[in-house]
Parts: structure tokens; sequence; C-alpha cells
């Protein structure tokens, strides 16, 4: 069982991604569930639960807080109204299983119960079959996807420059190299390290932290692209998203 928070108004998580991305990042550990819980109240969290319902395979869930906290931090909004809302989401088909997060009591929980009680549950859509990656955000390869841009220039082999700056640890010049892709439309960004003067997995690891702290870079999938194993484990340790290998 897999839940994330969409931390504000932004409608990203704290590491940055959107809901889809989000949920293509781990889509491929076949979770049971996949929901969202907490930071937000039902007003709030609405649109994101509908986001996920729509693409998850699996089952979805939703443990909103009772709305956002007062000046006290306190939470305001009643069992109630609380529950009515989330008979309207149960209604729109959005729900597998709910329950509440911050400010939720026992009270809120049973109110909620009566008003999902009879309910028909979320069924499971028939998602078409697609290479689902994403950084920040989303990256969705179908039938009908025409060119996919990969941006091959933070390519040490390729790229007389980038082996360059990586040599001399030049890693904001570096950056600015995957930057300027990214600006010039790739949608997916070639890293590769191998070279028989680097340390492939510490610089690697470097690169991707450095990627990680530049959003208009990390919005777009990473492929890494070596011969080494150990290079490639490091990439799922320190980057967010849905790689290429």
């Amino acid at each position: 069982m897999i839940s994330g928070t969409i931390t504000d108004a932004s409608g990203r998580t704290l590491s940055g991604q959107t809901t889809e991305a989000f949920y293509n990042s781990l889509r491929h550990a076949e979770a049971l569930t996949f929901g969202l819980n907490c930071a937000l109240g039902p007003d709030e969290l609405r649109q994101y639960v509908q986001e996920l319902s729509r693409i998850a395979e699996c089952y979805v869930t939703a443990h909103p807080n009772a709305g956002l906290p007062n000046a006290f931090g306190e939470y305001d909004l009643d069992a109630d109204t609380m529950a009515k809302q989330i008979r309207e989401w149960a209604q729109a088909g959005f729900l597998n299983i709910v329950g509440g997060c911050c400010g939720t009591t026992p009270q809120h929980i049973a109110a909620m119960s009566r008003a999902v009680e009879g309910l028909a549950p979320r069924k499971l859509p028939e998602i078409p079959v697609a290479c689902r990656l994403s950084g920040l955000e989303p990256l969705n390869i179908g039938e009908d996807s025409l060119f996919v841009n990969v941006g091959e220039r933070t390519n040490v082999t390729g790229s007389a420059k980038f082996k360059r700056l990586i040599k001399e640890e030049k890693y904001s010049e570096a950056l600015d190299v995957a930057r300027q892709q990214v600006e010039n439309g790739a949608q997916i960004i070639d890293i590769n390290m191998d070279e028989g003067m680097l340390d492939a997995e510490a610089a690697m690891v470097r690169f991707l932290n450095l990627i990680a702290g530049e959003p208009d870079i990390a919005r777009v999938p990473i492929m890494i692209d070596s011969s080494k194993w150990d290079v490639i484990g490091k990439r799922s340790e320190v980057y967010p998203g849905q790689r290429h290998c």
C-alpha cells in the first residue's frame, strides 16, 4: 500500500512531483493500493484523488485532513460536512478505501462510514499499455506517440564539451548543458559518465543530486546510459522519478 502527500495548492508532492508523475514513479511496485493522504482537506484534495482514480491500475485510497488548520493549528471541518464530501467522491467512483488523517476523530470516521455505506467501490479502469516515465512531470509514450526527443549532450562519450566540464568538475556549467536541452525541447535527458579517467559512479551521483535541485531540468525523465550496473543502481537511490536505463 503506497500513499503520498500533496503538500499545498501547487498540487505537487514534497519532492515536487505532480500526482501522475508520483504514480508513474512507483507503479512498477505493483502495489495493492495507491493513494493520497494528509496536508489538504477534502475540498483541496478532491481534484488530485480524481486524477489518481483515472490513472491508477490498482485500488485507490484517500485520507484527507479535516480541512485546513486554523491559526491555532486546529481543524474545524465537522464530521457531517466532511462525510457529505466523501460521499460525493464515492458516488463519483473515485474510491476503494477511504479514511481520515489530521484533525479527524472517531466521529469523523463513523460519519464517513455511514456516508459511503451501500455505495459501489471504484471499478479498476482499463488503462492503455504505455511506457510511463516521470521526472517531476509525467511522460507517457503510447502507440499514438510521435517522435520522442532524447537529449544526448550530457554524455561524456558523445560530447567533448560535457566530458571536459565533468573532468574539470565544472558542474554548474554542466547543468547548463542539461538545462539548454530541456529548453530546446528534449523530453528525456540521457546521462552517461562512462569514461576511463572518471569515477563514473561518483560523477553520476553528484550530477543527479544537482539535477534534483533544478526543477527546470528535473521535470523531465532521466535516461541512465551506462555499461556499469553499479552506476545504474546508484541512480535509483538519489533521483526521484521513473527513469529509463
